[in-house]
Order: C-alpha cells, then structure tokens, then sequence
C-alpha cells in the first residue's frame, strides 16, 4: 500500500513514497486523483506526515509524499540547506513526477503543505501551477508577521549564527547549523513554549526519537524568511484552497493568516483552538483531517 519511490529535481535525487488506493474493481479504468505532500521549516516526511497521507490514500486518492533536496532520504549537499527558491523547484518537480504516475488524473492534483510548506502551496497556486485544489495547514504567509512573531531577543541570539553561516556560504565552506526548536531563551529558530515538546509529541507518535533525525538547519535561511511571503499571490489563486489556521499560533500569526485567506477569491478558511504544532496530533488531528479530506473529496468528484 505503500512503495519507495524516487524523482529528480534540478540534478539531484528526491525520495518519495507512494501511496495507493486498493486495486479497483475489474473494468474499472477511470483515473484517481492525487495529493502531493511535504512537510514545513526542516521537517523529515517520516514526522506524521504517513498518518495523514493514510487516511487521503484510504478515501481514494493516490498520495506522493517526498523529502526536500538536502532533507531526510533525499540527496543534496550539503544537508540540512533549506533554500526557498530550491524547495519550490523540488515542488514542481514533485508535482510533475506525480502527473506521470500511471492511473493518476493529472487534472485533480492537490497539493497539501503545512507551516512553511504551506506557504509554498500557496506560491505555487498563485504563480500558475496547474492545481486542482491546496490545502494550506498553518501556513507561513508573511515574513515580517514571522519575524515580529519570533521577537527582537530571539533574533538577536541568533544573529551571530548568521552571520556566520552567510560568511560560510561565500567561501563554500560547511554550514553553521542553529536547532530547529529549543526552549524560550535559547539559541534556536522556535522558541515558542510549546515547541520543543511538541517536536518530542510529534517524534513519539511517528515512532522515532529526536536523535534518529537532524534537528537543525543552515543559518542562513533565517536572513530571507523575512522577505518570503506567499500572501503577494493571494489575489492570484484561482483553484479553491483550504486554509487551515490556528488561534492561539505563536509562529505563523492567526490574524495574518486569516486576512491571506480572505484575499483568495475561492479560498476558505477554518479556525481551531490550537497551537502551531497541534494539527498534527489527537485531540486536534482527528477534526483537521477530516476537514481536509471533506475538502479533496468535493474537488475529486464522485470517481472517488
């Protein structure tokens, strides 16, 4: 029900799961929809991301699932470079990988990103991929709201760490590496009360521990988050998209993400009482999904 799977993207090599849907009945020849999938801010596919890609497989949809170049199983050197504008491309590249799937309709791709991925959906339906639908799940949608959340002490601890990094980068030397999440006060990207043990939350319930993945990512990055916003092609989004917001998030603002939404002209938006890193564990996965999937089925059609 589920195979390994790999594709290129600008040279180098993107793993991918598959997911399938049960062999359909004989004679039954009609196409299945997809939704193509990838985790936020240096995240690994293997992070909760299977429990919702189970649920859309076992409604009907085949399911593409993939690292970024640099992250978890893919390739890319050095590791742990999050690039905005190579993170995109290994979108597109997914997303064409998927359209060739055989028994996959390449007209009913959704593509489904959550925290910065979600961000990137959104770019990419307001720049003119071709998409059925995008289900945004917390998404990042302004670099000056991300910034003003993280706060001037956090950015100043990290200010070292980057300009390190960036004069890493010019002299092609290895990266200088900052956690992904720490505990409020530390030298980390998330500090948010909830997000050291929320990561703890989210490696318990996918099975792993937090040393059987990379937690942390190149400086770098956090000198352009500032001026990434996918909230500019709002207005420019012509599938439906589903906007998944939650109230009390301390990362990706509600209110910024709220006013994003209302700017898509067939965008919808529903609001939880959660925190950032809530969606992706019961009690709160079990509603978010399951809006999801009433979302994906409207766009798929009664194949499904």
């Amino acid at each position: 029900m589920r195979e390994d799977a790999e594709f290129v993207s600008h040279g180098d090599r993107c793993a991918a799961w598959i997911y399938r849907p049960e062999t359909p009945a004989a004679g039954t020849t009609t196409p299945a929809p997809a939704i193509v999938m990838a985790h936020g801010f240096g995240c690994i596919r293997d992070l909760r991301l299977p429990a919702y890609a189970e649920r859309f497989r076992d409604a009907g949809f085949v399911v593409v699932v993939f690292d970024y170049r640099h992250f978890g199983a893919s390739d890319g050197q050095p590791r742990q470079l999050l690039d905005i504008g190579r993170q995109l491309d290994d979108w597109r590249s997914a997303l064409a990988f998927t359209r060739t799937l055989p028994g996959v309709d390449q007209d009913r791709v959704i593509a489904w990103g959550t925290s910065f991925s979600g961000g990137h959906v959104l770019t990419l339906a307001g720049t003119g991929e071709r998409l059925a639908g995008v289900v945004a799940q917390v998404p990042h949608v302004s670099g000056p709201a991300a910034v003003r959340a993280t706060g001037l002490a956090a950015a100043l601890r990290l200010t070292p760490a980057i300009l390190d990094d960036l004069w890493r980068s010019v002299r092609r030397r290895e990266p200088r590496y900052v956690p992904l999440v720490g505990r409020p006060g530390d030298a980390a990207v998330m500090t948010s009360p909830d997000a050291d043990p929320a990561v703890d939350r989210l490696a318990a319930d996918s099975g792993l521990r937090r040393s059987d993945f990379p937690d942390d990512v190149a400086a770098r990055i956090l000198v352009r988050i500032g001026f990434y916003s996918p909230m500019r092609h709002a207005r420019r989004i012509t599938c439906p998209a589903l906007v998944q917001i939650a109230t009390r998030d301390a990362i990706t603002p509600a209110a910024t993400a709220r006013r994003a939404a209302e700017r898509i002209p067939r965008g919808r938006h529903l609001e939880y009482p959660c925190e950032h890193f809530d969606p992706y564990v019961d009690p709160h996965f079990e509603r978010i999904v399951a809006d999801q999937l009433e979302f994906c089925l409207s766009l798929a059609g009664p194949a499904v």
